[in-house]
């Protein structure tokens, strides 16, 4: 019996003190890691932009997806490679739902940070994602700490992990490294920051233009304008107090109302001046000009986040934008992602992972089901075998699967 039909893959559940949960508070200084922005705050920030910014996150979304793919193929001969896809961890998660939250992490934070886990005999290998957000480089540079509240840090509380390849012993018993994807940016050195940063400030337009539309709405559309209240007010002190609450809770928002108190005679009254706005197409443009200064910041394609939706369907242009984003974002990414992923698998079960590959497919076929897969070789300009079992199968037979076999 030879060594790989020896291996078998046991996941181990995680432990209960791997799990943490983001908070916030104020921000505490420590020699033990290396600050991710100024105030150490930079990934809830990122966060935070992508939860307001429709196109930005929808654009986040899809390319995670793009990039986890549809499957993976692998050798049916080395079992071990089909049990890693169906369940890469205790968690019962697969390898796809493994790889999209990192994909997610990376494309959000320009960093993504993935677990690996394994005993001294090398019996099993188990990957787990772990949120960005919870982790920071060491001074050490040779860690990553992984603590549940950046603003309330204390060193006991964190998990320190080794940078892959290197491997420590845990309070489990077991071995665990962690893989650290960044992406490159001159000056940046142990934090990636992420391939938009340059569009960051045109997502907060468009942030600020859909919370605008909403004020509007909020308000029935109904005018600004300014409320002229004559000199009722006893002491200065509370003028002042009125005019504070009321320009914190009114001002700059449509549909609202501005307090002014002014002095005057008995024969002035109170009175309202609205405020005529004639700026909506300027808005509308506005808008419009973020959602695609977001798309080109992040080196995508408008067909391929749905934003041309609106003015039909397209079949022809999406694929065509898909074959360009596939071998200039896509199959690089996704290089990226796996190379550390089957350096794992053949160090540690000694095993050929060379064929496990993500299986990528345009978001619409173009192909009929009824056609076997040499003649779509054939017809891509692929390399095809008539005579192969597995090319003799038609479309309709594996278009469906999540996982796909060779």
């Amino acid at each position: 019996m030879d060594k790989t039909e020896r291996k078998s893959i046991i996941c181990v559940p995680k432990n209960e003190a791997d799990t943490y949960y983001a908070t916030s508070g104020r921000r505490v200084e420590s020699d033990d890691y290396w600050r991710w922005g100024v105030d150490n705050c930079f990934p809830e920030a990122l966060a935070l932009l992508s939860r307001r910014s429709t196109v930005h996150r929808r654009i986040v979304n899809d390319k995670a997806d793009y990039i986890s793919g549809k499957g993976f193929t692998y050798d049916c001969e080395i079992p071990l490679l089909g049990e890693i896809v169906a369940c890469a961890n205790g968690e019962g998660e697969s390898l796809r739902q493994v790889v999209n939250k990192v994909a997610f992490d990376k494309i959000l934070f320009g960093n993504a940070f993935m677990e690996v886990v394994t005993d001294e005999a090398h019996s099993f290998l188990s990957f787990y994602h772990q949120d960005a957000s919870r982790c920071r480089v060491a001074k050490c540079g040779r860690h990553i700490l992984i603590h549940h509240d950046w603003s309330q840090f204390k060193r006991g509380e964190a998990v320190s992990l080794p940078l892959y390849p290197n491997f420590e012993k845990q309070s489990d018993g077991m071995l665990h490294s962690i893989i650290h994807y960044k992406d490159y940016e001159p000056m940046f050195e142990h934090y990636g920051v992420p391939q938009y940063i340059a569009g960051m400030n045109v997502s907060a337009i468009a942030y600020k233009t859909d919370r605008w539309n909403i004020a509007r709405l909020d308000s029935s559309f109904q005018p600004s304008g300014i409320m002229m209240l004559e000199n009722t007010i006893d002491s200065e002190e509370e003028a002042a107090r009125l005019m504070r609450v009321a320009e914190s809770r009114f001002a700059g928002r449509p549909g609202q109302v501005m307090f002014i108190i002014k002095g005057g005679s008995e024969e002035e009254s109170s009175r309202f001046i609205p405020i005529e706005s004639k700026s909506d197409g300027d808005w509308k443009a506005l808008h419009e000009q973020s959602t695609n200064d977001i798309v080109v910041a992040h080196s995508w394609f408008r067909s391929l986040s749905g934003l041309d939706y609106t003015t039909g369907f397209n079949a022809e242009r999406i694929l065509h934008e898909y074959e360009v984003a596939l071998n200039t974002v896509i199959l690089g990414e996704q290089a990226e992602l796996m190379e550390p992923i089957l350096n794992a698998i053949s160090t540690i079960l000694s095993v050929d992972a060379s064929s496990l590959v993500i299986v990528n497919r345009p978001p619409t076929n173009s192909k009929p089901v009824y056609m076997k897969v040499w003649e779509a070789r054939k017809a891509d300009g692929l390399d095809y075998d008539e005579s192969d079992e597995r090319q003799q199968l038609f479309l309709s037979e594996i278009v469906g699967s999540n996982v796909t076999r060779i």
